[in-house]
């Protein structure tokens, strides 16, 4: 099954990067963009048939080891 993880900085934590993304779409002529958060996707192929179990697995591996808890949240989705 695939399944989806997307892991995104907690709100209230400085996103230095969305910052400097915001900044240059403004200089480039972009005005109407008032924020922009970055974080990460990251797609797994896993093997199983009971997509309940595929889920919990993927949301072990994203508490685990894919997302900083301290100052990412997660979303885990299969597809």
């Amino acid at each position: 099954m695939k399944v989806r993880v997307t892991v995104m900085l907690r709100e209230g934590v400085l996103d230095p990067q969305g910052k400097a993304i915001s900044h240059a779409l403004q200089t480039l002529g972009f005005p109407g963009v008032t924020e922009v958060h970055v974080g990460k996707v990251i797609e797994l192929d896993v093997e199983g048939s009971d997509q309940a179990a595929v889920q919990k697995q993927a949301e072990d591996m994203a508490r685990d080891l894919l997302a900083n808890l301290v100052i990412e949240d997660f979303k885990v989705e299969v597809l």
